[in-house]
């Protein structure tokens, strides 16, 4: 891995204080509230001991990839974020909000990550036809199925954050 590699996906290491934090926050939160209820980010150790995931798809530039890591409910389950049959009445307000090295931001209401709600398999991924990420992309891309446009397909993700709408 190269330094330029570790370092931005050291970027995505907010830190991994999830469950407590989730589990503490989430239910409390009050609805005018702008604070983020979980914030969290991942490491290459920890993709590596979540189940790799490979999606086949057309990317912007018309070109068929692969597309291989992490579909992002794991890491969502990974963090105590109530997914299921635990996601239910006040819960369903609540949003992920990816971010990117540059800024950029995209939104998911919750349900539409959730296996319970959608088969849409949201990726996270390091690798694109079994190669390492480009800089321009990774090292770590989000990759959303089904979108019409690929706004969302966060290029040199850095952040996740998970809030609640008023």
């Amino acid at each position: 891995m190269t330094t330029r590699r570790r370092c931005l996906t050291a970027l995505f290491v907010l830190t991994l204080l999830a469950t407590p934090l989730f589990v503490g926050a989430f239910g409390h939160a009050s609805a005018q509230d702008d604070r983020p209820v979980l914030r969290f980010g991942v490491n290459a150790a920890d993709l590596a001991t979540l189940p790799r995931q490979a999606l086949q798809v057309r990317d912007h530039d018309g070109r068929e990839s692969v597309f291989e890591d992490v579909a992002l409910v794991e890491l969502l389950q990974r963090a105590g974020v109530p997914l299921g049959k635990d996601l239910r009445g006040d819960r369903m307000v609540t949003y992920v909000l990816v971010g990117a090295a540059d800024d950029y931001r995209v939104v998911f209401a919750l349900p539409e990550i959730d296996p319970a709600f959608s088969d849409r398999l949201i990726l996270l991924a390091d690798r694109r036809d079994q190669q390492p990420l480009s800089a321009k992309e990774g090292p770590l891309r989000l990759i959303v199925p089904g979108d019409k446009r690929q706004a969302r397909w966060v290029r040199q993700a850095t952040s996740v954050t998970i809030r609640r709408a008023e």
